[in-house]
């Protein structure tokens, strides 16, 4: 198994009134779900040149809530290379929080980001579907 943290993933999207799921505009924590499966594609694209199949989650923590206008950046990392499987670690965090109370349309930025979430997973992308060379001096694994 190859240890790394040369893979990196980051995405920035606004939550919009589409994702809120409960009252208070709440998003519900599966579309949070949803973004880390978004970055483990790209990570898995990067590594291997394929989309692989995110196969588990072995750790989940929702540490905050998100709500609609609220934007989120999720950061994805390969952590360890293995034959055929890639252990992933990812965290959300808020940049950007809405602000109902002050209008409909305001939002601040965050002094710090708030950190709201964040996984471990497994992607797995089958021998023949990898395209790209994982090297340790010359070996490939």
């Amino acid at each position: 198994m190859v240890v790394t943290s040369e893979y990196t993933s980051l995405l920035r999207v606004r939550l919009s009134a589409h994702d809120a799921h409960y009252g208070g505009q709440l998003v519900n924590g599966a579309h949070m779900l949803s973004l880390f499966g978004d970055a483990a594609t790209e990570l898995a694209i990067l590594c291997d040149g394929d989309e692989g199949l995110l196969v588990s989650y072995e750790h989940v923590e929702f540490l905050a809530p998100l709500y609609a206008g609220d934007f989120v950046e999720v950061k994805g990392r390969v952590s360890h290379i293995g034959k055929t499987s890639r252990r992933l670690e990812f965290e959300a965090y808020k940049v950007i929080a809405a602000r109902p109370d002050i209008g409909a349309s305001a939002a601040d930025v965050l002094a710090e980001p708030l950190l709201v979430g964040r996984a471990v997973g497994t992607t797995v992308v089958k021998t023949e579907k990898q395209r790209l060379s994982h090297h340790v001096g010359q070996e490939k694994h």
